[in-house]
């Protein structure tokens, strides 16, 4: 009996030892010191770069600031001003005609090619290559003077025209269609959204096709009832990106106006207004406001693209 109770007891320490060696102690706290130093370089640009600009700028929405002198807080003048801004609401006018064109435009050729190479098309890393060049060089300062160069009145577009027997005009400085060259090379740098619907259509299976063509559906049926169901987040997706980035757009109309937003504030994007307020009259405190109407309206336009989204796309459960 002795040497059963002594195996007992030795089975009974083995099964405290096992549940203290898998278990912690209460009193032992997790080793947080590796996480928080790799963390620290990006907390320091949190508050250092976005989170302390942001507050410092919300500040001096409410102030006269000129760069040279101490803020002066003024309350809602700013705000007052913006009402009777003509420049402003100009410059609003013009920056939604290019959002709201522009990007719809860039998603549909976007798509059309993304469809047009998923067919399996020879060299296709080639032609998505190619392709995708635009969306690294659109938003250069080099490609906005190209651009302004093609577009004017002694530009290769004219000379394409004259291969037609029509008469070109400087497309770039006539009012009538300054935007419009802006609008085309916004729709020329596609290449990010057709890289992204590309691999979308990659994931819809082959067998829904097949499927809807045994029951006799044609292509435009399979497009609207397969692709665009199945391509919905891909779509919403590119999107709210396409909106933020749009709203934003700066260097395009920078340079081929010259700074000025011309002909006639033709060309006068909001990103552009804000900084000729900024930098070139030092109204700082007007600017910093116009930053926070930007972002307002930024957000305003995602949050109803998010509330618009449960109408019309679709995810897989």
């Amino acid at each position: 009996m002795s040497a059963l109770g002594e195996l007992r007891s030795m089975s009974r320490s083995r099964k405290r030892g096992g549940q203290q060696l898998e278990g912690t102690t209460p009193d032992k706290k997790p080793d947080n010191k590796a996480a928080a130093i790799f963390l620290a370089p990006w907390l320091l640009g949190l508050i250092g770069i976005t989170l302390g600009p942001m507050l410092a700028s919300l500040y001096l929405a409410f102030t006269d600031y000129n760069l040279l002198q101490d803020p002066e807080f003024t309350g809602l003048d700013n705000i007052r001003r913006m009402l009777d801004d003509d420049r402003l609401a100009n410059s609003l006018q013009v920056t939604f005609t290019y959002v709201l064109v522009s990007v719809p435009l860039q998603l549909a050729v976007a798509l059309g090619l993304a469809m047009l190479l998923d067919r399996g098309v020879r060299g296709l890393p080639l032609y998505r290559s190619i392709f995708y060049l635009p969306s690294l060089l659109g938003a250069s300062v080099a490609i906005a003077v190209l651009w302004r160069l093609v577009f004017g009145a002694e530009g290769l577009f004219n000379s394409f025209l004259d291969i037609f027997g029509i008469e070109g005009r400087g497309w770039v400085a006539d009012p009538d269609t300054a935007l419009g060259t802006l609008i085309i090379l916004h729709v020329w740098t596609f290449g990010a959204p057709m890289v992204i619907f590309l691999a979308g259509l990659r994931q819809i299976p082959r067998e829904l096709y097949e499927a809807a063509a045994t029951d006799g559906a044609s292509k435009k049926r399979q497009f609207l009832s397969i692709t665009l169901p199945l391509l919905s987040p891909i779509i919403f997706f590119n999107l709210v990106l396409g909106l933020i980035g749009s709203f934003q757009s700066f260097t395009q109309s920078f340079i081929v106006s010259n700074g000025t937003g011309g002909p006639n504030d033709s060309t006068l994007f909001f990103s552009l207004y804000l900084y000729q307020e900024g930098f070139t009259s030092f109204r700082m405190g007007y600017a910093s406001a116009l930053a926070w109407l930007l972002l307002l309206i930024i957000g305003a336009f995602t949050a109803l693209n998010f509330w618009a989204s449960k109408y019309w796309v679709f995810y897989n459960d």
